[in-house]
């Protein structure tokens, strides 16, 4: 009826090959948690846990060459925008352990950027005493910006900060406009006006042939980005970094805890559609090539992440309801809710019109986009800063990032009616 994984140093591709044996068998799977995590070094049987779903889906660890994210972070002064949110909060316990002399952490969510805080306090990361500032702060608060940058003068930037749930933008576009669009360009302006060396922007696949309005404003950032990283007119040069991937395991919002939360409540699970698949990568897998393509960079580039193989919604459910010991279907319903508004079926890494060259990390290859001139943005631009600023038509505002974004064409959305 069950199986108990004692061995800790069992490789993921075994231990995976066992689970999903056990799963089509209808056998409970639970693991011994590591020495460590015993209580007091005593072991009690009621730490023996289902296997996480989160397991079953890990590939094999990425192996990266971290002298380089070490030359390029120590003693530097780091600043990460977003840095309570799940990118931002790994990348700033993973830059901790190369030495920085600062790092500030901007978010402006209060509660995530305490929890961040607190669990901060308990690490041992190799910052220095007072090395470690919270700023709670909004991106698109240029003076409030301004004086941190100002203040701490950061070389590096990471630029996690966004909006990012895609039914919510496709309801307030003027919200991802505000954050995603004008945020961005705001940051990378003070960034050059106060000499930042390096500025790395995370991104997502959502960016490519964008079917919703947070997609496609994430995509007018990386356009701003690529532009701003030769804009003329400031003393020093910056070196602009974009870093494209898809869906992380376990970030806020992500199907996963929605899906354990549902289970926990006894079902249903939902389902948008029965042939719905995503691209999924874990978060400290995600942010160690965010570094590693951060280093890498000279400028302008757009980083795609290989993102392995795509995975059906639906496969993943049933998985997760079977390591929970349940039958799907039969203990717990699935039912299908209907695709979101904006949402699409795939998710596409790169551009029909892009293609991809090589770089010295086989997980990590560069877009080939066209760059736009900044001079070519800056009138279209300014029209959508004060359409965002002053108008209550979300059809106008719309209408305009398709003209910016052509290639944006509405999926399962009010805006459809526009294209």
């Amino acid at each position: 009826d069950e199986l108990i994984v004692s061995i800790q140093n069992i490789e993921p591709r075994r231990k995976k090959a066992i689970v999903e044996y056990c799963l089509t068998r209808d056998m409970l799977v639970r693991v011994v948690p590591p020495l460590e995590q015993w209580m007091n070094g005593e072991f009690s049987a009621k730490q023996i846990a289902p296997v996480a779903i989160e397991e079953l889906l890990q590939r094999d660890p990425i192996n990266l060459t971290n002298a380089e994210v070490s030359r390029l972070v120590r003693d530097k002064v780091i600043l990460v925008t977003g840095a309570a949110g799940s990118i931002g909060s790994e990348l700033v316990k993973q830059l901790g352990h190369y030495s920085p002399a600062q790092l500030i952490c901007i978010d402006q969510a209060e509660t995530p950027l305490h929890d961040l805080q607190l669990s901060l306090t308990k690490r041992s990361l190799n910052t220095g005493q007072g090395s470690l500032h919270y700023y709670v702060a909004d991106i698109t608060d240029t003076k409030r910006m301004r004086q941190i940058i100002r203040k701490h003068r950061p070389q590096m930037i990471f630029h996690a900060a966004a909006y990012k749930h895609v039914p919510l933008m496709e309801e307030n576009p003027m919200e991802a406009v505000r954050v995603n669009i004008l945020g961005t360009s705001s940051l990378l302006h003070l960034a050059r006006e106060y000499g930042v060396a390096r500025f790395v922007m995370v991104s997502t696949d959502k960016a490519v042939n964008p079917t919703n309005v947070m997609g496609a404003s994430k995509r007018m950032a990386e356009i701003i980005a690529q532009a701003m990283a030769d804009a003329p007119g400031f003393e020093q040069t910056m070196d602009v970094v974009t870093t494209r991937f898809g869906n992380v395991l376990g970030s806020n919002g992500s199907v996963i805890p929605l899906f354990k939360r549902q289970l926990e409540a006894g079902g249903p699970i939902t389902v948008t559609h029965p042939e719905i698949t995503r691209y999924f990568m874990t978060i400290p897998e995600a942010c160690q090539l965010v570094l590693e393509a951060g280093s890498m960079g000279n400028g302008g580039e757009i980083f795609v992440f290989d993102m392995g193989e795509s995975i059906k919604i639906l496969d993943l459910a049933k998985k997760m309801i079977r390591l929970y010991g349940l039958i799907p279907n039969q203990d717990i319903a699935i039912t299908y809710t209907g695709l979101r508004p904006g949402e699409k079926l795939y998710e596409e890494l790169l551009n029909d019109n892009e293609n991809t060259l090589p770089t010295y990390h086989q997980k990590i290859t560069i877009a080939k986009v066209k760059p736009l001139q900044m001079e070519a943005l800056n009138e279209q631009f300014e029209h959508l800063v004060n359409l965002a600023n002053n108008t209550d038509e979300l059809n106008e505002l719309v209408v305009m990032m398709k003209e910016l974004v052509p290639e944006f064409v509405s999926n399962n959305s009010a805006f459809e009616e526009l294209d």
